[in-house]
This record gives C-alpha cells, structure tokens and sequence, in this order.
C-alpha cells in the first residue's frame, strides 16, 4: 500500500500550527517542522523547543518537547494516542485517522498552553 506521507505531514503541521499559534517556526519544509517557544532557555540561551514533524521511512514523526521537559505532563496523553506513543516526545502516525487528529490537537493545545509551568521547569528569559 502506498503512504502519501507528504499530505499527512501537511495535515499534521497544520494541525500544530493551529494548536500552539503563540509559538515560532523555526524550521520549515517539505518533510520537516521545528517549532520553538518564543522565550528563551536559560541553560541554551536559545528559544526552547516545543514541537517537531518529520516524515521518516515508515511514519510521520509528530514530537511535542513538552513532555519531555515537564514529565507529569504525560497525564495528559489521552489513551487513544498511547498506541501511537514511541518513546517520550514521539507520536508515530501513518495515516490520518479524525479521531486520533482531534486528540492530538487537543493535546498539542494543552501543552501549549502550559507556557508558563514550562518556562518555571527549564528555567528561562523572556525572549
């Protein structure tokens, strides 16, 4: 069976995009999306990363930093997309399924809006 990953991809960045829009693009093409917060990490002195797309072999690789850096966060994470969970950051789609997106925007969404317990986490300067 043939993945047009590419749409997936775009309907997945459109999706992040949407949910976080206070964030920045830092990153943009074709197979790949990196988006930053717009403070600044104190340890990097650079904007913290917030999420990051990219088409791989097999998947669509759809990351949310959040969860990595605030690990209760990940009481968030509805059960639906567990199943689609690679390790701590990483959702791993192949086709896009309504449901499932609608979690996942929602999930992008809360994170997004958890700024200010991410910034006190990792330490920061407002950029």
């Amino acid at each position: 069976m043939l993945r047009d990953f590419p749409v997936l991809f775009e309907t997945l960045k459109a999706l992040m995009l949407e949910a976080a829009p206070d964030m920045t693009v830092t990153q943009a093409s074709d197979c790949c999306l990196t988006v930053k917060t717009r403070w600044i990490e104190a340890r990097t002195g650079e904007p913290a990363w917030f999420g990051w797309i990219a088409i791989k072999a097999s998947y669509v690789a759809y990351h949310l930093l959040p969860l990595y850096s605030l690990p209760e966060l990940n009481a968030l994470v509805p059960a639906s997309l567990e199943r689609k969970r690679q390790g701590k950051t990483c959702f791993a789609f192949k086709s896009a399924d309504e449901a499932l997106l609608e979690d996942l925007r929602l999930l992008t969404e809360r994170l997004a809006g958890k700024e200010a317990d991410l910034r006190a986490a990792i330490g920061q300067t407002r950029g």
